[in-house]
């Protein structure tokens, strides 16, 4: 073991940074926006139920295995598979998923610009400042291509000052101020007409409306919230405190990032029933959303529009929310290849984190200047192909490679009553059979 390995210097600090790693706009975005599409609390109910069934466990494979390795997923993977083939098969299911870590900030960070963008807008008019309002406001390659420089550069410079200098001291901040900004958003939102008719649609199950499908999207929606299959927990928990009870800071996790989708959803849902309830075009004839797509781009600044001088402080406040978000997402992302290439002993953590944003940014260049073909592509290829993929194979060698007592004594270390539990009885058991199968139907799904 690496005795020189950073390390969390709190249990909140480590909290507030894994819960920064799940919570991001699928929490905030697409949550709320399939809740809407899928029958309100139905929705809700079985999102809760997949979290237990197939995102905790999961959760829980990938924070065994960087606790136990101490390392990234590259090498944690290869020294669980051994010296054979599987070790060298696990050190190329780490390589994809640093790859898919990269690729997926390439496009998170220009989405993060977005956000960054619809931010500041707002504020430059109150300020009386026009004219830079309007260059803000205008699309092209160029705007984008600096708010995304931006996005990355604010990622870049709290990876560079570390573990408990850069992440874990951000996300202690962050993480409170955006719960704070979500609750201070629904009670304003929650006095606005619609409000309580949206309030009512997202939290009454509409039990009709569960099948197979709805069964299948919530499965993905809580798998993919969590931010498994990047690498991104395996790093954390190879930052964890030995000490540290892992199924209940695994739990804590899970429950901090329910709790924000869910008041995401509190908040979303019925400003959205705000909006049409002042006659901005959202539901089409079905009831449906007209385009969960350009929710936050179109359909929430029209409303915020409408709301005159109200509205225009409610777009700051709603937009800083969700950069916040976004951003507390990309530290993770970023510290996966960057751990990794720092582990090599070749390059130091500061040369590490600047080849790598350098890099990154690179493909969302890339991505930019052809943003119709790629950028698509970029979402399906990390969210609905890759980390399905790679959730399931972590899963398989933690479950059949990681061997038995191995996992045991790594849970104990926190736990010495851990075997005599319900989660020891079942969970070697589960992540053997049941959690490998569970991502690969969303997989196939998505196909």
């Amino acid at each position: 073991m690496n005795k020189t390995r950073a390390q969390f210097s709190s249990r909140f600090g480590f909290l507030m940074a894994a819960a920064g790693a799940a919570v991001g706009l699928g929490n905030v975005w697409s949550f709320p926006s399939m809740a809407a599409n899928n029958g309100g609390g139905a929705f809700l109910l079985l999102y809760v139920v997949m979290a237990f069934v197939l995102a905790y466990p999961a959760l829980m494979a990938e924070l065994t295995l960087g606790r136990h390795a101490q390392s990234g997923v590259i090498q944690a993977m290869s020294r669980v598979g051994g010296s054979g083939t599987a070790g060298r098969l696990g050190a190329a299911i780490g390589g994809l998923a640093i790859l898919t870590a990269c690729l997926g900030q390439a496009f998170y960070a220009i989405v993060t610009g977005w956000l960054i963008g619809f931010t500041v807008t707002p504020l430059l008019d109150v300020l009386g400042l026009d004219a830079w309002a309007t260059i803000f406001g205008e699309g092209g390659f160029w705007k984008d291509w600096w708010l995304a420089c931006a996005a990355m550069l604010v990622t870049v410079a709290v990876v560079l000052a570390g573990v408990n200098k850069g992440i874990e001291r951000w996300s202690k901040r962050l993480m409170p101020l955006l719960i704070v900004l979500m609750l201070v958003l629904i009670g304003v939102v929650m006095t606005l007409p619609g409000a309580a008719q949206g309030l009512v649609a997202y939290l009454v199950p509409d039990v009709s409306r569960i099948d197979g499908q709805l069964v299948v999207d919530a499965m993905g929606q809580a798998f993919f919230s969590l931010s498994i299959g990047v690498g991104a927990m395996v790093i954390y928990g190879s930052y964890l405190s030995r000490d540290a009870h892992l199924p209940r800071t695994g739990a804590q996790v899970m429950f901090i990032d329910m709790g924000v989708a869910f008041i995401a959803g509190m908040l979303i849902v019925p400003a959205m029933f705000v909006a049409d309830e002042l006659g901005v075009g959202i539901f089409d004839a079905s009831g449906q959303l007209q385009s969960s797509t350009t929710l936050l781009f179109d359909v929430m600044p029209a409303m915020f529009d409408a709301l005159g001088g109200l509205g225009t402080g409610l777009e700051i406040l709603f937009f800083a929310l969700l950069s916040i978000a976004a951003l507390t997402s990309m530290f993770p992302v970023l510290e996966v290849p960057v751990a990794t290439l720092a582990e090599t002993g070749r390059v130091s953590r500061t040369w590490a984190t600047l080849l790598m944003g350098g890099l990154i940014f690179a493909v969302s260049t890339l991505i930019l200047m052809h943003f119709e073909v790629l950028f698509g592509l970029a979402i399906q290829v990390t969210i609905s192909y890759n980390m399905p993929l790679i959730g399931a194979l972590v899963c398989l060698y933690v479950g059949w490679l990681l061997s038995r007592n191995a996992k045991l004594q790594e849970l104990r270390r926190g736990a010495p009553e851990i075997e005599q539990g319900l989660f020891w009885k079942l969970w070697p058991w589960y992540i053997r059979f049941v959690c490998p199968v569970l991502p690969l139907v969303v997989l196939v799904n998505s196909l």
